[in-house]
């Protein structure tokens, strides 16, 4: 099977938000932990840096899934690949 370019314009798309969404990933996940020394004040009663890696981490990755999720949608209507309705 040949590539054609809307495949590998696809693909590079694809390639090139997957390399943004992990550079986001792995900031939080480990620029939070790295960093939460310096985040030493109080937020509600509790360290910034618990509410950070207990809730704001999780909320990150969430928004990461939905925006990944509705980005390969539109772009695949862009190209042409989108699965049917049953």
């Amino acid at each position: 099977m040949e590539r054609t370019e809307s495949h590998k314009r696809y693909w590079r798309k694809n390639r090139i938000v997957i390399a943004v969404l992990l550079v986001i990933w792995f900031t939080v996940t480990f620029g939070v932990s790295y960093f939460a020394r310096y985040l030493n004040f109080t937020f509600f009663g509790w360290p910034f840096s618990f509410w950070m890696g207990a809730q704001g981490a999780p909320v990150v990755y969430c928004l990461i899934i939905g925006f990944y999720a509705r980005y390969m949608n539109r772009l695949d209507i862009e190209h042409g690949v989108e699965e049917e309705d049953h």
